[in-house]
């Protein structure tokens, strides 16, 4: 086996978790003497036809070649793209298309009961029934996103977690006194409950939040109204070498996102030796975070939160001894297993 296609679908003027871990698959590859490549189309679900136009794209597509060369493997990321044709294609899923599966009926979705969107969810979930057992094997990158298979779609899958890119770079340099926050700034990864939380933090422990997105402006709003705007620090984007100095010297690492299906954050504080807080709803990030061993698993409610964030503002040991609980889980999590399973 030689050559190696990844295939996932990629949002224009956005980068986010699917698209790093197709670009890290591509590297760990190539690392390994195999040449490699990403193949993306430009994904959109609006209108929501928009949805059926994508995976048809996906299903017309016959990648077992390319310009003459033979495609030995076919690594297919998410929905619709392992519609795609391939004699040899593995499955290795960051998640569905969630807004017709577990997050359906919720706040976090905006498919309703109308007969168009019922039947164009019906589709969806008819069409992954269908093509993801086409594939050789299936991975997933948590038991949760592994659960949400079995239980939407009767599928089976290994879970077989990831680590960052570069995962060797973060480092722990102390623990000075802010709570970091990375990710995303929407309403699945509820920022905002980290930031209502503060005003009943003692000391003055601030919060740096990493991150832009569509939430900014109404996080800064609630920032505001309770009085933590002075404690709130709103980065932006910052660059890969920020980001592991803001790691490296934070007190401990905030992430409490609802059903999250992996959440990589987690696997980055721990390698930078930090304890995570997170919510007993949280999902995949459950299955690293273990409360009062490397973190907090809270209700996800504010004055949960605020307990959680107390505990560790005022005892440095503790920071210390849970991060390096963390670390020993993340550093278990390694490319050449990844690699491995998805060549076996």
């Amino acid at each position: 086996m030689k050559t190696v296609v990844i295939c996932s679908v990629s949002v224009p003027l956005f980068s986010g978790g699917a698209e790093r871990l197709a670009g890290c698959l591509r590297d760990e590859f190539a690392k390994r003497g195999f040449d490699a490549d990403v193949v993306h189309v430009p994904f959109r679900w609006y209108p929501r036809n928009a949805l059926l136009s994508q995976a048809l794209i996906w299903r017309l597509l016959d990648l077992r070649e390319s310009n003459g060369r033979a495609v030995d493997l076919l690594v297919c990321l998410k929905f619709p793209c392992y519609l795609a044709e391939h004699d040899r294609k593995v499955v290795y899923l960051a998640h569905q298309f969630r807004q017709v599966y577990d997050l359906y009926g919720t706040q976090y979705s905006d498919f309703t009961a109308s007969a168009h969107d019922t039947w164009v969810r019906d589709k969806i979930i008819g069409m992954d029934s269908r093509f993801l057992p086409t594939a050789r094997r299936i991975f997933t990158n948590t038991k949760n996103t592994a659960g949400r298979l079995r239980r939407f779609n009767g599928i089976e899958a290994r879970p077989l977690p990831h680590p960052p890119k570069d995962a060797n770079r973060f480092y722990c340099a102390g623990y000075e006194p802010y709570v970091l926050s990375v990710g995303r700034l929407d309403a699945l990864k509820r920022v905002d409950l980290l930031i209502r939380s503060l005003p009943r933090v003692s000391g003055s422990l601030r919060a740096v939040i990493v991150g832009d997105g569509p939430q900014r402006e109404h996080l800064e709003r609630i920032a505001h109204d309770c009085g933590v705007s002075r404690r709130v620090h709103f980065t932006g984007a910052v660059s890969d070498e920020g980001l592991l100095t803001l790691y490296a010297d934070a007190r401990a690492v905030y992430y409490a996102p609802y059903d999250e299906d992996y959440g990589l954050v987690t696997i980055e504080a721990f390698l930078s030796r930090k304890p995570v807080i997170t919510a007993d709803d949280s999902g995949g990030v459950l299955e690293f975070v273990q409360d009062g061993v490397n973190g907090h698993v809270v209700p996800p409610d504010a004055d949960a939160m605020a307990g959680a964030l107390d505990r560790l503002a005022a005892d440095v040991p503790r920071c210390r001894r849970f991060g390096e609980a963390g670390y020993e889980l993340a550093r278990t999590i390694t490319w050449d297993d990844v690699i491995g399973r998805l060549l076996s």
